[in-house]
C-alpha cells in the first residue's frame, strides 16, 4: 500500500500568491480549475497535497502558468533551456562568419520559394519571441541564401539574405548577444548595399544602430541612424524607426530632450502611415508610443509612461517581440514610482508569459525584481518575485 504524500506547504504559498495576485477568491479560482472549493483551500493551507498531476496542471491553467512554476521545480528545466538557447546561439554565429559575400558559395540551394518560406517562418518565430527557435531554423537558411546569391535568382537572394540577416540580428539581441547581433547587422549591410534596392541600405542601417546601442556603443548608433536619415529617401516607415533608434541612442546618451524631439517627428511620420508592418518593422502611432514609454522608463517620467499604457493598447501590433516591451516598461515605470508593486509584478508575468528568453536574459528587468524584491519583506508577491529572480539568475 503506497504512503499518501506530505503536503508542501511551499506549493500551497505559491498558489495562494499567484491567486492574490490576480484579486480571485478561492471559490472563483477553484471553478476556473474545475476543483472544489475546499479542496483548492486545503492545498493553500499545506493541509492536502496537489500530488495528483492532473490537479497541479488544472490548477497552473487557472492562473495562467505551468506546473512546473507552483511545484517549484522549474530550474532544471531552465537550464536546459538555457542551454539549448546557448547552443542555438553558436550555431547561428558560425553561419554569420560563413555567409562572406566575398568567399564563393559552394553546394545546391532549394529553389527561391522554399527559401521566402523558410525566412517568413524564422520571422513569425522570432516576432512570437521563440528566438531560440528561430536561432535554429536560420543557419541553414543563411548558407542556403549564401549559395543561391551566386545562382540565377541572386536578386532575390540577397534581398531574402538581407531580411534573413536582420532576424538574426533582432534575435541575438532578444537573447542578449549584442556583440553577435553587430555580426548579423554588418551581414545585412553586406546584402544591402550587394542587392541595388535603394529601400534595404535604410533598412540595414536600422538594424546596425540597434546593435551598436545594445552594445552600449551610443554615439555610434546615433551617427549610424542619423546618416541613414540622410542618405534614405522613400520608405516613411524606415525613416520613422530610424527616428526611433536615433532617439534611443540620444537617451543612452543622456541628452533626454533630444530623444524626446526624435520622438516627436516619429510621431508626426506615423500619424501620416498609420499602423503598418513594412518589412516587419511595424512603425505607427502604437510602436511610437511603445518607444515612448521605453525611453521615459528609465530617465524620464514614469507617470508618462503608466498615462501611455494606460491610452495604449499593445494588441494593435500583433507581434510579442514588440509587445513585451509595454509590459516591461510599464513594470519598470511602476517600480519607480514605488506606490503600486503588485500591479508591476503583474506586468513582469504577464511580460514573461509572453517572451520568456526576453524577459530571462534582461539585465534592466533583472534590476526591477531585485528593486522590488528588497521593498516586498514579507508583502504579497515576494514569492512570485523570488521564483522569477530566479529564472532570471538560470538564464
Amino acid at each position: 500500500m503506497s504512503q499518501r504524500r506530505t503536503p508542501d506547504p511551499a506549493v500551497g504559498e505559491r498558489i495562494r500568491t499567484r491567486r492574490l495576485l490576480r484579486g480571485w477568491s478561492v471559490r472563483f479560482a477553484a471553478s476556473r480549475a474545475g476543483v472544489s472549493h475546499a479542496s483548492w483551500s486545503r492545498i493553500e493551507r499545506g493541509l492536502q497535497a496537489a500530488d495528483n498531476r492532473f490537479t497541479l496542471a488544472d490548477i497552473a491553467r487557472a492562473l495562467d502558468c505551468a506546473p512546473s512554476d507552483l511545484a517549484g521545480i522549474g530550474v532544471p528545466a531552465q537550464d536546459r533551456a538555457a542551454a539549448a538557447g546557448r547552443a542555438a546561439v553558436l550555431g547561428l554565429r558560425r553561419a554569420l562568419i560563413d555567409i562572406d559575400l566575398t568567399e564563393p558559395p559552394s553546394g545546391a540551394a532549394p529553389p527561391p520559394a522554399a527559401l521566402a518560406q523558410g525566412v517568413a517562418l524564422a520571422d513569425a518565430r522570432h516576432n512570437a519571441c521563440d528566438y531560440a527557435g528561430a536561432a535554429r531554423l536560420l543557419p541553414d537558411l543563411l548558407r542556403d541564401l549564401h549559395t543561391e546569391t551566386a545562382g540565377p535568382a541572386h536578386a532575390e537572394a540577397l534581398r531574402l539574405l538581407c531580411e534573413a540577416t536582420h532576424i538574426a540580428s533582432s534575435v541575438l539581441r532578444g537573447l542578449g548577444q549584442p556583440a553577435d547581433a553587430w555580426l548579423g547587422a554588418e551581414r545585412c549591410r553586406e546584402a544591402a548595399e550587394a542587392s541595388g534596392d535603394p529601400l534595404l541600405p535604410g533598412f540595414a542601417a536600422y538594424a546596425s544602430a540597434r546593435a551598436a546601442v545594445a552594445c552600449g556603443s551610443y554615439q555610434r548608433g546615433q551617427t549610424i541612424a542619423e546618416r541613414a536619415l540622410a542618405r534614405h529617401h522613400g520608405s516613411p516607415e524606415i525613416l520613422g524607426s530610424l527616428h526611433l533608434v536615433a532617439a534611443l541612442a540620444s537617451r543612452c546618451r543622456g541628452r533626454l530632450a533630444d530623444s524626446r524631439d526624435w520622438l516627436t517627428e516619429a510621431a508626426a511620420l506615423a500619424a501620416r502611415t498609420g499602423e503598418t508592418d513594412t518589412m516587419g518593422m511595424f512603425f505607427g502611432p502604437t510602436n511610437v508610443d511603445i518607444w515612448r514609454m521605453s525611453i521615459e522608463a528609465d530617465d524620464g517620467d514614469p507617470a508618462t509612461v503608466v498615462e501611455i499604457a494606460r491610452r495604449t493598447d499593445p494588441a494593435t501590433i500583433p507581434a510579442g517581440v514588440r509587445q513585451v516591451y509595454y509590459y516591461a516598461d510599464t513594470a519598470r515605470a511602476l517600480a519607480r514610482l514605488g506606490a503600486r508593486d503588485r500591479e508591476a509584478i503583474r506586468f513582469l508575468l504577464t511580460a514573461e508569459r509572453i517572451a520568456p528568453q526576453h524577459v530571462r536574459t534582461s539585465a534592466e528587468l533583472a534590476q526591477t525584481v531585485r528593486v522590488l524584491l528588497n521593498r516586498s519583506r514579507r508583502q504579497a508577491g515576494g514569492t512570485e518575485l523570488r521564483a522569477l529572480s530566479e529564472r532570471l539568475q538560470s538564464q
